[in-house]
């Protein structure tokens, strides 16, 4: 996982001394950019066209977790008045929609981010929990395991149900077995 791979079509930067470290079993697709102090765990996939910027702080992405096409992930540095900065910090068995924006916060395990939807710094999506389509988790805000958020900005809504978060996880091993699926029509495409 130290050494820097190519991946076809995926622009790696390095920048400030620090180089991506992208599991060899992580799926990265074509058109997307990973500059900088990122980590990608095993089985995660990154979709189309996504932007991971990791040149101010740090981005950690666990376990078969995905970050669907088009989304924007990023971070703030430690500064005056805020000496802990804003890391992006994402679990295990995440699942973020597609052109999200997601912004030195944290996402615990299993925890689900609509597509269209937007986190920003220090606001966490607890585990189990789902921050509905097009959603604002504006600042600070911490959302409880299992809750629903929704609107912008984003309130509780109420508890998610067995079967919502049974849906949840039905997805993280859709993406997951999709992505191998992707990355042997990347590997067949002649990229």
């Amino acid at each position: 996982m130290n050494r820097p791979q190519h991946r076809p079509g995926v622009n790696i930067i390095p920048i400030h001394g620090k180089t991506p470290k992208i599991h060899e079993t992580a799926f990265v697709a074509p058109g997307s950019t990973i500059i900088g102090d990122v980590v990608i765990g095993a089985g995660s996939s990154i979709w189309y066209n996504c932007v991971l910027r990791a040149d101010v702080f740090s981005i950690r992405i666990g376990e078969r977790t995905n970050v669907q096409d088009g989304s924007i992930l990023h971070c703030d540095p430690p500064r005056p008045g805020d000496p802990d900065g804003c890391p992006l910090v994402i679990g295990d068995d995440v699942l973020i929609g597609h052109m999200a924006m997601v912004h030195g916060c944290t996402i615990e395990s299993r925890g689900f981010v609509g597509l269209g939807a937007i986190v920003m710094n220090k606001a966490v999506v607890g585990a189990d929990a789902m921050l509905a389509a097009g959603a604002m988790l504006t600042e600070r805000k911490v959302m409880g395991p299992r809750e629903l958020w929704a609107g912008r900005p984003a309130t509780r809504m109420k508890d998610l149900s067995d079967a919502a978060i049974a849906g949840m996880r039905a997805g993280v091993m859709h993406y997951a077995e999709n992505a191998k699926a992707h990355a042997e029509a990347v590997a067949a495409s002649g990229l």
